[in-house]
C-alpha cells in the first residue's frame, strides 16, 4: 500500500517520497506554466541586460513580454552566425550572455550545410539534470518494480574539436555524458545502468558498443529496459550482436576480453564481470546462430518491460522493426530536448508511439509558438504573430521559438509541433516534423537544397558521357541496418552506346555523399550509423508515369512538381519496378574530426 503523503494530484501515486517531491514539481510547474514563463523570462532578460544584443535592440532595462515582443526580432542561426563566430574566434566579451560561454554544443544542419555551434554556460547542464531527474518518477507511475534490476543502454560520445578560440564544441549528449553530473553521478536504485561509465566515454564507436553489450550479456536476467537515444541506435546494436556474437560468446566461455578492445579503462571496467560462464555462451550460441532474430530482445533479455527510445518525427520508420525484434514490447519516448535546448517531458511515456506528446516544462526556457500552415507555400513571420506557451490551441500547428539564459533571443528551432491538449496550464504538444528536412536516418538531417546541391554535383561526372539527369527523387531505406539514402534517377543518354559505366555511376554515389553536410558525413565515415548511399536507376518515362499516378488520385496537372522525397508504398513499388541498375558508394567520404564547421 503506498503511503497517502506519496498522492500527487492528477499524475498519480509515486513510487516513494523522493519521486513524490520531482511529481509535485512537474504539477507546480505545469499548474502556474503562465506566471513562470514572465520569471523565467524577466531572469533571462535582466542579467543580460548589459550584453551586447540586448544593447542593440534598447530594451533599456525592461523585462516586460510587450516590451521584448516589440524590441526584438525573431531570428534564425543564420542571423546570430556573426555574433556567436566572434565567441568562437576568443572574443570573451558580454555578447550573447553575461554569464561565461563554457563550450559549443554542435546541432545538425545550417542552411549551408554544416553543424550550427550553439553556446551554452554551465548552469545549463544543472537545468539539463533537472529534466533528467523527472523521468523516472513518471516512469514510475507505469512500471513497477523497475528498482531491482538495471537498465541495457547503448549509449555514445561522439568526437570533439576547439574552436578557434579555445572553446570546446561537442554535441549535448557528450557534453552531458562528460560532465561530473553524469560521471559522479549519486547512486539512484531506478538509474543503474549494465554499461560501464568507461565504454560509454570510449571515443571508439566499435570498442564502446562491444563492451556494452558484451556487459549486457552478462547481466541479462537483470535488465529490466533496454535503450539507446534513438531507435536506429538500438537497431545498431542488435546488428552489431548479428555480426559479432560468436565473439562475444567466446569471450563469456573463456572470461576473457578479447585483443580488440584496447582502451585500458575499459578493460579495467569490466576486471570484476568477466569470469568463465560456459552456459551462457552456449545460450547465446544457440539464440543467435539459428538465423531466427525475431523477438531477440526478450529471449536474450526475458525481464525487459519496455524500450526506452526515441520513436517520433523521423524516428517512426523503425518502429515495425523494433516491433520485430522486440515482440511488440512498449516503447517509451520520454523527452524532449535539442541541442539549443530542452523543452519537456512525455508524461503517459508508456503510450503508443503515435500518441506521444511532450509537456513543456516552463523553467526550461521562454517559449513562443509562430503559428504554421502545412498548406501555404508562403509564411508570415511578424513578430506580432507569436504566441505565449499558455496561449497556443488544441489542434493547430506552430514552430518552436525560444529564448534561452545561454543568449538565444526569439530564436526559430525548426521544429514544427502541433498542440494535442493541456497538462493543468501547460501545453502537450506532438513532434511533427523538422521544418524543411526531406531525408534522415539518424541525427543526420538533409534538406531540399542540399538534396539539389549533391545531384548537381554528382551530375558533373556524367558530362563526359554526353548523359545528364532528367528527375530524381528520394527516401530514407531503413529496412537495412544501418538504414541508408536510396536516390531515384531518370538519365537522358544522348548516345546509349557511349553512357557511363557501372563504375562512374557508383562514384556519383560517392560525389553525392561528399557534397552532403558533416553531420551525415560523420555518422557513415566515424560512427557507421548510415550506409552507403544507393542510386537507383530507372528506366525512360518513369517520372512521367509518377505524375500519371499523382493525377490519378487527384493531384493538379498545373500543379505538379516531383516530389523530391517520397515514402508512400505505392509510388516506391511503381519507382522500384521501374529500375534497370543499382549502385552503391565505393568508399565512404572524406570527414575529419578536427575541422569546426562554420
Amino acid at each position: 500500500m503506498v503511503s497517502q503523503e506519496f498522492n500527487v494530484t492528477k499524475l498519480g501515486p509515486a513510487a516513494c517520497e523522493k519521486d513524490a517531491e520531482k511529481l509535485r514539481f512537474i504539477e507546480e510547474m505545469t499548474t502556474n506554466a503562465d506566471e513562470v514563463q514572465a520569471k523565467v523570462l524577466e531572469e533571462i532578460l535582466s542579467r543580460n541586460a548589459e550584453t551586447e544584443y540586448l544593447k542593440r535592440y534598447d530594451l533599456g532595462g525592461m523585462t516586460d513580454r510587450k516590451t521584448f515582443k516589440s524590441k526584438l526580432p525573431v531570428v534564425t542561426y543564420e542571423n546570430l552566425q556573426p555574433e556567436i563566430q566572434r565567441i568562437a574566434n576568443g572574443d570573451r566579451s558580454a555578447i550573447l550572455s553575461a554569464r561565461p560561454i563554457s563550450e559549443f554544443l554542435t546541432s545538425s544542419g545550417t542552411s549551408a550545410g554544416e553543424r550550427k555551434l550553439m553556446p551554452t554556460i554551465k548552469e545549463e547542464l544543472d537545468r539539463r539534470q533537472l529534466l533528467y531527474s523527472l523521468l523516472m518518477p513518471v516512469m514510475n507511475l507505469y512500471v513497477k518494480g523497475l528498482d531491482k534490476g538495471k537498465g541495457l543502454y547503448f549509449l555514445f560520445v561522439k568526437s570533439e574539436t576547439k574552436t578557434p578560440g579555445g572553446l570546446t564544441a561537442r554535441p549535448v549528449l557528450t557534453s552531458y555524458y562528460k560532465s561530473d553530473h553524469f560521471k559522479t553521478r549519486p547512486f539512484d536504485p531506478y538509474n543503474v545502468y549494465t554499461s560501464p561509465t568507461a565504454a560509454i566515454l570510449c571515443a571508439d564507436a566499435y570498442q564502446s558498443m562491444y563492451t556494452q553489450m558484451l556487459c549486457g550479456l552478462y547481466q541479462r536476467h537483470e535488465v529490466l529496459r533496454v535503450g539507446a537515444v534513438f531507435a536506429s541506435g538500438l537497431l545498431r546494436a542488435i546488428r552489431f550482436l548479428q555480426l559479432h556474437w560468436a565473439q562475444l560468446s567466446h569471450d563469456i566461455a573463456t572470461g576473457t576480453l578479447n585483443n580488440s578492445i584496447t582502451d585500458p579503462s575499459i578493460r579495467e571496467s569490466v576486471s570484476d564481470i568477466l569470469c568463465p560462464d560456459l552456459e551462457l555462451a552456449e545460450f547465446i550460441k544457440g539464440e543467435c546462430s539459428c538465423g531466427e532474430w525475431a523477438k531477440i530482445i526478450p529471449r536474450i533479455w526475458p525481464n525487459t518491460k519496455y524500450l526506452d527510445v526515441i520513436v517520433t518525427g523521423a524516428m517512426a520508420q523503425y518502429i515495425p522493426t523494433l516491433e520485430y525484434y522486440s515482440g511488440g514490447l512498449p516503447m517509451a519516448c520520454t523527452m524532449y530536448a535539442s541541442s539549443e535546448c530542452y523543452f519537456g517531458l512525455n508524461l503517459r511515456p508508456i503510450c503508443p508511439p503515435s500518441d506521444v506528446s511532450y509537456t513543456i516544462m516552463p523553467n526550461m526556457a521562454y517559449f513562443e509558438f509562430l503559428p504554421h500552415n502545412p498548406d501555404c507555400s508562403t509564411e508570415s513571420t511578424h513578430p506580432s504573430q507569436l504566441v505565449d506557451l499558455a496561449n497556443v490551441e488544441v489542434g493547430k500547428e506552430y514552430e518552436l521559438v525560444i529564448t534561452t539564459y545561454a543568449g538565444l533571443y526569439r530564436y526559430r528551432v525548426g521544429d514544427i509541433l502541433r498542440v494535442t491538449g493541456f497538462h493543468n496550464s501547460a501545453p502537450q504538444f506532438r513532434f511533427v516534423r523538422r521544418k524543411n528536412v526531406l531525408l534522415s536516418i539518424e541525427s543526420d538531417k538533409t534538406d531540399e537544397a542540399e538534396l539539389q546541391s549533391a545531384v548537381s554535383q554528382a551530375s558533373q561526372l556524367l558530362q563526359p558521357y554526353n548523359t545528364s539527369i532528367i528527375e530524381y527523387t528520394s527516401y530514407a531505406d531503413t529496412k537495412t541496418i544501418p538504414g541508408h539514402y536510396v536516390i531515384y534517377w531518370e538519365l537522358l543518354k544522348k548516345n546509349p552506346t557511349t553512357g557511363p559505366s557501372h563504375r562512374v555511376l557508383d562514384m556519383c554515389c560517392l560525389e553525392m555523399e561528399e557534397a552532403l553536410n558533416s553531420v551525415y558525413r560523420q555518422s557513415r565515415a566515424a560512427d557507421g550509423s548510415i550506409g552507403p548511399l544507393e542510386i537507383r536507376v530507372v528506366r525512360p518515362g518513369t517520372f512521367e508515369e509518377l505524375m500519371d499516378y499523382a493525377i490519378s488520385r487527384g493531384a493538379s496537372i498545373n500543379q505538379y512538381k516531383v516530389p523530391r522525397c517520397v515514402n508512400f508504398p505505392p509510388i516506391l513499388e511503381l519507382l522500384d519496378s521501374r529500375v534497370e541498375s543499382t549502385h552503391f558508394s565505393p568508399a565512404c567520404p572524406k570527414w575529419t574530426p578536427h575541422k569546426v564547421d562554420h
